[in-house]
């Protein structure tokens, strides 16, 4: 499958971000396939990508199979279901549970109120700058204070190895730091974001080290 697998990409999403760390990790070469959130209108909404994806969002996958999958979470699950060296989720059943439910904080609860999209709505309803990033910074506190509680001894969010949650965690902690969010108050995250840094998996799939980075 490899090196026919294309993976649709921006470099800011977080979104994609979490796909890519999963492919490094699974070391499934792929081909990026940039698709530009703000050029042009957005070119995600373009006809061309909308018959890629009908929802217009990155990332999505296409395989060799001619199969093309959407939404990240669901995208790493295959990752993890066709490739299970290394897993992303732990054996006991208990264990997924939890390893899911500070995944699912990050790219259900918290990403959906602060990505591009609602973001850009939110300015189109008139608020201005600050208001956004006000906005942006108390739902990702929110949900930070969450996990930081969640966290089990490390190095990773789950102990010695990575897992989902870490995929979906550091991601978001990076767009923390963009939008200048206080994180004094979550040692632990930022403890489980240097000790996933210093993975090639995630060195590699940083936004700045993306071919289309601006």
């Amino acid at each position: 499958m490899g090196g026919d697998v294309k993976l649709y990409s921006y470099f800011r999403s977080s979104a994609a971000y979490r796909v890519r760390i999963a492919l490094n990790l699974k070391q499934v070469p792929y081909e990026p396939v940039f698709v530009h959130l703000v050029k042009d209108g957005g070119r995600h909404k373009h006809s061309e990508y909308r018959a890629v994806n009908p929802q217009m969002r990155v990332p999505a996958l296409a395989l060799s199979s001619g199969e093309t999958l959407i939404q990240s979470m669901a995208i790493i699950e295959y990752l993890d279901e066709a490739f299970p060296d290394p897993a992303l989720l732990p054996t006991d059943a208990a264990e997924r549970a939890h390893v899911r439910a500070v995944a699912q904080i990050v790219a259900c609860d918290i990403h959906p109120l602060n990505n591009s999209g609602t973001l850009a709505y939110l300015r189109k309803l008139g608020h201005d700058d600050a208001t956004v990033n006000a906005w942006y910074a108390d739902w990702v506190t929110a949900g930070f204070e969450a996990i930081e509680k969640l966290i089990r001894p490390g190095p990773y969010a789950f102990g010695q190895h990575v897992s989902l949650a870490d995929l979906c965690l550091v991601p978001q902690v990076y767009n923390a730091r963009r939008f200048k969010v206080p994180l004094d108050a979550f040692a632990k995250i930022a403890a489980v974001e240097a000790a996933c840094n210093k993975l090639a998996a995630f060195e590699k799939a940083r936004p700045e080290n993306q071919p289309d980075a601006e």
